[in-house]
């Protein structure tokens, strides 16, 4: 959905997008997941649990990939390597002490 913004003295039109914003996805437990049950921005200690609930976050439009690496301080490649390891091993892909196990398969 777009909109257009007037703005300034001159009248000047600007479109700015509107996402319709998901209220809620399927966590990787099958429970529902909001905003306010992603980890706290500034995590340090990456669960599996946490990297599956951001990767559903993303997966279900609650977050875009964007707002996932802006709040959690990823990058792209990280968390693209979270959504692969769990579509190829299942949540198990996710426990860093089973990378290398995995990624010689």
């Amino acid at each position: 959905m777009r909109r257009v913004v007037q703005s300034g003295v001159m009248g000047v039109f600007a479109i700015e997008s509107l996402r319709a914003r998901t209220k809620y996805v399927t966590g990787p437990d099958g429970s529902p997941l909001t905003i306010a049950d992603l980890p706290t921005p500034g995590t340090n200690r990456w669960v599996i649990r946490r990297k599956a609930e951001v990767v559903a976050a993303v997966r279900g439009g609650l977050l875009s990939l964007e707002e996932a690496c802006s709040r959690y301080m990823l990058t792209v490649d990280e968390f693209l390597s979270w959504q692969h390891s769990i579509d190829q091993h299942g949540l198990a892909g996710l426990r860093s002490t089973r990378t290398q196990q995995y990624r010689q398969k």
